[in-house]
């Protein structure tokens, strides 16, 4: 008999010969800077979760009880019964955090930005998109059904001679404000001034940024001074404030109409009221201690400076993600093994995520770390200099 999914076993084999195959690792504790990897303690470069919230005491006791007092799950999606008074007052506190008037909650980043893309611009609209943007946007803007077009990364003379030619019906443009593999920073003042000029709609994602960069951590907009410019604003909760979940912050009318239009909101099942708990006691601790978006951002700093005069690649930091380039996939793999030899995790990034050639080390800190821990690390890099 004939295996219909004899070509599942063909792609594994391609993946792995070209050394793109990847499997799951589990820790055995929580996102802390140290964590417990195989049996042995490990310093961990490799988590979003910035300011070191996702295991504090004081968000995971907000979990805990909100679970007690409103259930683990919501049950359903909030068109129908899922909606509880956390979601409404998380919306109410991210819509104020973000300096717009109004806010959406949606159960993950990425179906923040496929559920939005996908309600703003259909067929005979178009999208402009960064050609580093994150997979999310790339796929939000396939399954618009709107002509797509990528312009050259953080290049704005490029965009607006994309825009200049369109005459599409409505003209999307959406970037990331820090870009997730890359770890700069988009050139957001002159997006929105050609956006503007042009009657463009301008989407920013936040999702690196929200938390770590700008006054108070309310991210890259902010930190421009361009509150009240930006249509429609993206971010997540799963990364600096230590839950889950993505939101889209913008006017009232935007909000009311993607909770109408936004599939990804209608027929998804409600965030856990758990999450939502979550989420408002970390903007309550961002609000008090401004001090770990300052900390994360200088350990990223010392990292990459660290890592920059023992001679690797590792690009400057606009919030806290240090890519270190390599090039190819193997090479990256080989360096992280070596690194992982002496007890620091760091992941080899390589294609799809990034593009071929330009494979490599994806190091993140925490506002949590210590110094120590970050020179450990650059020790590590400088004795584990292999294939670079």
């Amino acid at each position: 008999m004939t295996d219909p999914l004899a070509f599942v076993h063909d792609e594994i084999r391609a993946l792995s010969d070209a050394s793109l195959l990847r499997t799951i690792r589990p820790l055995d504790s929580a996102q802390e800077p140290e964590v417990e990897l195989d049996g042995r303690r490990v310093i961990l470069l490799a988590s979003n979760n910035y300011l070191g919230l996702a295991a504090d005491l004081r968000i995971v006791e907000a979990a805990a009880e909100a679970a007690r007092r409103w259930g683990a799950g919501a049950g359903s999606a909030r068109l129908i019964s899922g909606g509880v008074r956390l979601h409404d007052e998380l919306e109410t506190r991210l819509a104020a955090f973000k300096g717009t008037v109004s806010a959406v909650l949606f159960s993950s980043g990425y179906l923040a930005n496929l559920g939005t893309i996908s309600a703003l611009v259909g067929r005979g609209d178009a999208i402009f998109s960064d050609e580093l943007n994150h997979a999310s946007i790339i796929d939000g803007a396939r399954l618009s059904g709107a002509e797509v077009h990528i312009f050259r990364h953080a290049d704005p003379a490029h965009l607006e001679e994309l825009l200049e030619t369109n005459r599409a019906g409505r003209r999307l443009v959406v970037t990331d404000a820090v870009f997730s593999m890359d770890g700069d920073l988009a050139p957001l003042p002159s997006l929105v001034d050609i956006c503007e000029r042009h009657n463009a709609i301008l989407m920013v994602d936040e999702a690196h940024a929200t938390g770590v960069v700008g006054p108070g951590g309310r991210g890259a907009i902010a930190a421009a001074g361009l509150e009240g410019r930006v249509p429609v604003v993206m971010g997540t909760l799963s990364k600096a404030l230590g839950a889950a979940g993505g939101f889209i912050a913008g006017s009232a009318a935007l909000i009311s109409f993607l909770r109408n239009r936004a599939r990804a909101f209608i027929f998804d099942t409600a965030p856990p009221p758990p999450v939502a708990a979550a989420a408002l006691a970390a903007l309550d601790v961002i609000a008090a201690e401004p001090w770990r978006a300052d900390r994360a951002r200088a350990l990223a700093r010392r990292l990459a400076d660290g890592l920059a005069r023992a001679g690797f690649r590792a690009t400057d930091p606009a919030a806290a993600i240090v890519p270190v380039h390599v090039g190819e996939a193997e090479a990256s793999l080989a360096l992280s093994r070596a690194l992982l030899a002496q007890n620091v995790l760091v992941p080899a990034i390589r294609p799809p995520s990034v593009p071929p050639g330009t494979a490599r080390l994806r190091a993140t800190v925490m506002a949590t770390h210590t110094d120590d821990h970050i020179d450990a690390a650059i020790r590590a890099f400088a004795a584990s200099r292999v294939g670079v």
